[in-house]
């Protein structure tokens, strides 16, 4: 399971799929007897990320992470979990001739009225559940992917739609790199919970905000660089940054204190092995 804690608002999620245990199907024989391994990974990540979408001020976010390894080293079902995020958990649950497709799970942020001035009096938009499901084609080291990302829970059932390209190699022994480039489709519903105001909010707005209709569209372009080093055959350090464009009526909302977004992670886990 995948659990965190947002700095100065609780937030626990539990991801049911990632919450299962997972067995490898390949057996170990150990003294003529079957054995079948298990692997854990333990850690935790810190971050930095903007109060809000729009917002010029950043807050910092931790979170804990539990995550049940897709069988050993040697099976064919390790790696099927990707982190790509707080609101991107993914299983590759099929794959062939370089496409791949699978489920994705996560948790979006919301916002309070006191994460900026310009909220004040809007209302609170709700932490919600994301739930999704990616689909990808891999030409060398370039993955080129879609993903659809549904807010399940909460008082936004907005969605998002995200695409882009991705390189993925090893820079260095035990030393992997991942550089991204995107672009982010929000629907009305979405578009209005974060960037909209409409008359009650305008009424309320202690910044005398106007009322704004927020659309459908192209929200935001994105570039981001991460490492994953292996300081040992069993400790990760997991580190990357991400920097965000806000565009069109995002980037033209009366609550958007900038349309520049940056955000930054790094993060160390262990990996657990069983057997049994």
């Amino acid at each position: 399971m995948i659990c965190w804690l947002r700095t100065g608002r609780a937030v626990f999620a539990l991801l049911p799929f990632a919450a299962l245990v997972f067995e490898s199907p390949a057996a170990n024989a150990q003294d003529g007897v079957a054995t079948t391994t298990y692997s854990i990974g333990v850690g935790g990540s810190v971050g930095i990320r903007p109060k809000y979408e729009g917002s010029k001020e950043y807050e910092a976010y931790g979170f804990p992470l539990i995550l049940p390894k897709l069988g050993g080293d040697a099976s064919a079902f390790a790696g099927r979990v990707k982190f790509r995020g707080i609101d991107d958990v993914r299983i590759r649950a099929f794959d062939a001739g370089g496409f791949e497709i699978g489920p994705l799970a996560g948790y979006v942020f919301g916002r309070d009225e006191d994460d900026g001035d310009k909220l004040l009096g809007l209302g609170k938009v709700d932490d919600g559940l994301v739930l999704g499901a990616y689909a990808g084609y891999r030409l060398g080291i370039v993955m080129f992917d879609v993903s659809y990302h549904q807010i399940v829970t909460g008082n936004d059932d907005g969605y998002q739609i995200r695409a882009g390209a991705e390189v993925e190699s090893y820079i260095a022994p035990g030393v992997k790199g991942v550089a991204r480039v995107g672009t982010t489709f929000a629907d009305d519903n979405y578009m209005d919970s974060y960037f909209g105001v409409n008359a009650v909010q305008a009424s309320n707005s202690i910044a005398g905000l106007p009322v704004y209709d927020a659309g459908s569209g192209i929200k935001d372009v994105h570039f981001g660089l991460a490492t994953v080093i292996d300081l040992t055959d069993r400790w990760k350090l997991r580190a990357g940054g991400k920097y965000a464009r806000l565009l069109k009526d995002a980037a033209d909302s009366p609550v958007i204190e900038t349309k520049d977004q940056f955000s930054a992670i790094v993060g160390l886990s262990y990996r657990f092995d069983f057997q049994r």
